[in-house]
């Protein structure tokens, strides 16, 4: 059967940290409180996100890789992925702040736990006044230094603030510390690999009444100690335009300010395509398949729909391929 736009069913995700924005601002049904986390685009074992239109309809996202391949995820990712889906898509809403984390990279943690690189994009959708993140250190630390912050429960402080907005992206890459913090609504996108070491967490209780366990010792041999650089993507949005805001071999965002019609030939990408509307709506055709996308709604496009047509009256979209 010939391919088409494909919406699915997001897979939420309950956390001591999450609030109430993916309903409020997203629009997502939900049924749980304290939602943290809706994965849109996940084909994680135990996590996969079911297909909701059109006659592939309650077919998951690892079936519909399986089934159709290269038609599905593209040439080019079908020869490095095989027949697995390589990306996570999902929306985070940190009503509190979450903890100070840390990803490894292929080597030496991921080659343990059987893992991928694990570098990850954040696009800011809305943030309360005054609202940071923190990413990497201020200055360069030493493992005995750090071990002494942690003891002191002041690695917080060492790291770099950022006030943020609506349109900022930033870019973590393996070993950089990370912390986001309360009142943050942003989308995520990141290699399929879920490792991730927990340092240090305020000495809050989970969802089991127990304090959440810390991975510091293990990652302290991952960290980059040095003076990182500036975290947050510089770009211009141009009108009817895509504008590239990061590009590594896990993956590709692009920024589209839309105002009337703008066609994107997909075809050179190789890859499948997905279109994330972050304001506004818009109305996306594929080979005659039409259908709308509103602020919070995720489509994947197959590689095989290589030519879309795009429409609105304002509205924003990220464009992520590999």
């Amino acid at each position: 059967m010939n391919l088409y736009p494909l919406k699915f069913r997001p897979v939420f995700k309950r956390t001591i940290w999450g609030g109430t924005k993916l309903r409020q601002l997203l629009h997502k049904t939900l049924s749980l409180e304290n939602t943290g986390e809706s994965w849109e685009i996940s084909a994680v074992a135990g996590q996969l996100c079911t297909a909701k239109n059109g006659p592939l309809a309650g077919k998951d996202l690892d079936f519909l890789c399986k089934h159709f391949g290269p038609q599905l995820l593209g040439e080019k990712v079908a020869w490095q992925a095989g027949d697995s889906f390589p990306l996570l898509f999902k929306f985070i809403d940190a009503a509190q702040d979450l903890s100070v984390q840390v990803h490894p990279a292929d080597n030496p943690a991921s080659a343990i736990h059987g893992g991928f690189e694990n570098t990850k994009m954040w696009y800011i959708l809305q943030a309360d006044p005054g609202a940071c993140i923190h990413i990497g250190f201020e200055d360069p630390i030493t493992l005995p230094e750090y071990a002494a912050l942690l003891q002191e429960g002041k690695l917080l402080q060492r790291l770099v603030p950022y006030e943020v907005q609506p349109g900022d992206c930033f870019l973590i890459p393996p070993g950089r510390i990370y912390a986001i913090g309360a009142g943050i609504l942003l989308a995520e996108v990141k290699p399929v690999a879920n490792i991730t070491y927990r340092l240090y967490d305020y000495h809050r209780k989970g969802l089991d009444g127990q304090e959440r366990p810390l991975q510091a010792e293990q990652a302290q041999h991952i960290i980059d100690f040095s003076v990182t650089e500036q975290a947050r993507t510089r770009y211009i949005a141009r009108l009817n335009q895509p504008v590239n805001v990061a590009k590594n071999p896990c993956f590709t965002v692009n920024v589209l300010e839309l105002q009337g019609q703008m066609r994107r030939d997909l075809k050179e990408q190789k890859s499948f395509v997905i279109y994330v509307c972050v304001k506004g709506q818009t109305q996306l055709t594929c080979d005659s398949y039409t259908l709308p996308l509103q602020m919070g709604e995720t489509v994947l496009i197959p590689a095989q729909c290589a030519d879309c047509l795009l429409h609105a009256d304002q509205a924003k979209l990220l464009e992520i391929y590999v």
